[in-house]
């Protein structure tokens, strides 16, 4: 068991390695694309955390999935979301319920 939490932990790494590298990949397309964004991993964080009897912070989480303080990150990377990117949104949203 412990082998196989340290290569989901690997993996984990590469994914947030993989999205640093990828900063242009706006949240609002990996929520169209993939249901989840980099802010969701942030909120697995904290429940995971939590489910193990931890805690921590969705700042501090925040800021170990995108490598910076969020503020920071959204300021030099995050992009106004399109009219299309928001109605394909919505779209999805509106296709789960």
């Amino acid at each position: 068991m412990e082998k196989q939490q340290q290569i989901e932990a690997a993996v984990f790494q590469k994914l947030l390695s993989h999205l640093d590298e990828h900063k242009e990949v706006q949240n609002i397309e990996l929520m169209i694309l993939a249901d989840f964004c980099r802010n969701c991993l942030a909120k697995w964080m904290v429940k995971a955390a939590e489910d193990l009897g931890e805690s921590l912070d969705y700042e501090a989480a925040r800021e170990k999935v995108y490598g910076m303080p969020y503020s920071q990150w959204k300021e030099k990377y995050q992009t106004k979301a399109t009219e299309e990117q928001m109605a394909a949104f919505n779209t999805r949203q509106a296709a789960k319920s």
